[in-house]
Order: C-alpha cells, then structure tokens, then sequence
C-alpha cells in the first residue's frame, strides 16, 4: 500500500496549473485521509497516549466512567474494573491488572518516580527553604482574660481526640518563627477562633457559631483594617470538625474569599472552593514512633472496621463482611484496631458522613496501603504529594470488584506502593514541638503556596 504522503505528491504533480485555486480544499482533505491512516494502524499507540495524559473523567455517587484509571485534581489513582485493561495490558486471562498503567508503573512493575513521592520535589524543597525563611503570619490578639480565650488561644496541654489537627496546628504555630507581631510584614493574617472549642462551649454550641463567626469577622473588620483591603482574601482559619463547613454561613465573605484548611475537604459539597482552599489531614495523635512489620506479616488482603453511617460503607459490610480474604466490620472488634492494621496489606478509607476520617493516617502509620473508597475527596497535600505512588483510590460503585481489583496488584507493585507509605507517612504525623516536613510545615507549605502575590500597602 502507498504511503499516503506519496499518494498526495502524485496527486499535485498531475493537476494543471489553473486547478491550484482547489489547493487548500486538497490539502485538507488528504490531511484528513492520514490522520484517519495513522490512528486506525496504530491503535495501541492512541490508547497508551490516554493514559500518558490522565484523561480526567468526573464521577458521582451513582456513576462509573467506563474509561480508567482516573486522575483527579487531587492526584489520587482511580480504578475501575469496567476499564478493558486486557485490551490495553495484554493479560492473556483477562486478569484485572489496574495499577499496571504505564502513567503510573514502568515495564517492570516498579513507579516510574521510586524515589520522590512529591509532584515535583526540586520545586517543592526549594519552596520549602524560601517558606522557612520569609513567609510570615499575623494572628489577631487576644487577652488571656478575654471571655473565649479559650477559643482564641491555643490550648496549653497535648491535644487529643478525633479532631485533634486543629489544635496541634495553632500549638504549633503559635510558636513558631512564621508568626510576625507586625501585621505590615505579614504575608497571611490567621482568625484564631477553634471550631472544636466553641462547639463545647455551652454559651455558642454548635448552634451559635454561625452567629459567633458573623460577629466575629464584623468586630475584626472594625477594629483593625487588614480584613477590608483584601476582603479577607489574605486570611484563613483552621478546622477539623465537618461542622467548620457550615459555621460560615453567616459570613458569606469568609467563605467565599479567606483560605478555610478544613478536613471536611470535599469538591462535591458547597463551601470549599478547591485551590483556594486546603485539606487539612485528620489525624488521631500517636506519640511513638511509628511501627516496623515486614509485608511477609500481613496476611489479610484488606481492612475495614468502623460505624454504618453512610451508603458506601453499608454497601461494603454488605458485600464483604463474610469474605475470608477482606475483612470489613462495624460494631466493637475483638482484636486489637492496631493489630488488624499491622497484619493487614491494604487498609480501607470509606467516606462515612464526610469524606475525611482519620483511617488515612491510620493506615499509613501502621505502614498499610491505603485504599481510599470517597468519591470527590480533596486529598490532603494533594498539591505537594504524588498520591498515586502510595495509594489506590476505587470509585466507590466498584465495591463489588473490589477483591478482584487488589488482586490484579502484583508483588512489585505491592512493594513499590508500601515502600512510598513508608516515606509520607511522616508528613501526616504532628510533633510538639513541629519537626521538619511533618503535618504542621506540610500544611504551611499549602498556605504558602496560597499566599497573596501582591502585598497590599498599610495605609
């Protein structure tokens, strides 16, 4: 068969000179007879070209693209056994292999970037030593006598609980070198109120704080000038607790304008606007240094335990809470939680009433890969980490395939996921006082990244 570009050659030659008003309609069309040629002989090629890309597909509760893995904005590895990954993989049985996806396993198994878990860590270790060198924050002040001191200030034992990353947070930067008492050198101002704090406190309660926060924002404004040259663009508050999410409705501004670093960090729900806002990581507070067990000790394939408060996570006790090889529970457990991380190779994050929980951190603690099952989640330092190198993520109506899915994972690429687990795993812990890339400077790089390029003069 002539190649097409001899066939167009041909062609020109024998037309007369007069016929060259016709040229471009020629052109156009033999243009269009060799791209057609090009993608019909060389199919395998298109299809790898899809995946070098990360084509991204939008999923919602009750949906499944047909076209996987997908990478979100938020980085993570979306997989999908709808996807003919034996058409593009070339299993000989058909086998489910997702993470054999060359956008994110070379030939041999092994991650394309095995030593760097970051999206770019020349940039990132760059950033971060400008970061620890100039970027400032200004808090508003408040007196120890004031009436919610204890709301305003950060609190003066360790912190604990659930929603713990709250209080580490303002722990830790209320001591550090970022914080500036000269507002005019500030890059970011910091509204110190604690969500988790007013929400005990019998005067506001979780019914007061959108009242609280609205009065709040309206006394700043008065009392100091900084909010108003920005509209609050140039400030940010902290929260743990899914209810930060709507103690702003009456500050419409505050939502709309400041940085909110929440856990509850999800693209599907209104009031967290992606990239302008951060993901805060949720983090139950451990003190010891985090566990060794080699791979050879985890003899579950997988691991859920937790309340039935939501449609995924009834839908995965459903299908699985018999199974020999994924173990999913709800209700106290006999064994250890410990235990069951640490002998466990995958371990499951599933959306319960929000998208964040703890299990994230719990999982990677414990050296454990997480298997993040919460559609529209915006992962926690989704713009400094490489999620897919160290997680899976499964569109939660795969449920069902999920066994078949962890399956198709092979040794290599086991160990290349948990070898990554074992290098972030640092920055979701918090230490009094910080160390260095852990939870707390993770989440100052985020606000450095989201700070103000242009500073605004103090008249």
């Amino acid at each position: 068969m002539a190649h097409p570009s001899m066939l167009l050659h041909r062609h020109l030659a024998s037309l007369p000179s007069n016929t060259f008003f016709f040229l471009p309609a020629t052109l156009a069309l033999f243009t269009t007879l060799f791209i057609l040629f090009y993608i019909f002989t060389t199919p395998s090629l298109f299809i790898s070209h899809q995946h070098k890309h990360n084509l991204k597909y939008p999923l919602g509760p009750s949906q499944s693209s047909p076209l996987t893995p997908i990478l979100p904005s938020n980085g993570s590895f979306h997989l999908s056994a709808k996807f003919p990954f034996n058409d593009v993989f070339g299993g000989e049985d058909g086998t489910v292999n997702p993470v054999s996806s060359r956008s994110h396993f070379g030939s041999k198994g092994n991650s394309m970037n095995d030593t760097d878990v970051f999206r770019d860590g020349d940039i990132f270790l760059e950033d971060y030593q400008q970061m620890n060198r100039s970027f400032k924050i200004y808090v508003y002040p408040h007196r120890r006598d004031d009436p919610f001191a204890h709301a305003f200030l950060p609190v003066d034992f360790e912190p604990g609980g659930n929603y713990a990353s709250e209080s580490y947070f303002k722990k830790a930067l209320m001591n550090s070198h970022f914080i500036t008492e000269d507002p005019r050198k500030a890059d970011l101002f910091f509204l110190p109120f604690s969500i988790a704090r007013l929400r005990h406190d019998r005067r506001v309660g979780g019914g007061g704080i959108q009242s609280f926060i609205r009065d709040y924002i309206s006394n700043i404004s008065t009392k100091y000038p900084y909010w108003n040259r920005t509209g609050g663009a140039d400030h940010f508050y902290v929260a743990c607790h899914s209810i930060g999410r709507s103690a702003m409705a009456k500050a419409e501004e505050v939502k709309l304008n400041a940085i909110q670093i929440v856990c509850s960090s999800s693209y599907f729900l209104p009031g967290y606007v992606a990239h302008k806002d951060a993901s805060l990581p949720q983090v139950w507070p451990r003190t010891d240094d985090p566990p060794t067990i080699t791979t050879s000790e985890r003899k579950k394939l997988a691991f859920f335990a937790g309340a039935i408060n939501s449609p995924v996570r009834e839908k995965l006790v459903k299908f699985w809470r018999n199974d020999s090889e994924i173990y999913a529970h709800f209700g106290r457990l006999k064994t250890p939680y410990a235990d069951e991380l640490l002998g466990s190779k995958f371990c499951l994050h599933v959306k319960g009433f929000e998208v964040n929980t703890a299990r994230i951190a719990d999982s990677l603690y414990y050296g454990c890969v997480p298997i993040i099952l919460a559609n529209y989640y915006d992962l926690p330092f989704a713009d400094i980490l490489n999620w897919k190198c160290f997680s899976i993520a499964v569109v939660t109506v795969d449920i069902p395939l999920l066994k078949k899915i962890l399956r198709g994972i092979t040794s290599d690429e086991y160990s290349s996921l948990r070898g990554h687990v074992l290098k972030v795993r640092k920055h979701f812990q918090w230490h009094v006082p910080p160390i260095d890339f852990d939870a707390f400077f993770m989440v100052m790089y985020e606000l450095w990244l989201r700070r103000s390029c242009i500073r605004m003069s103090n008249d």
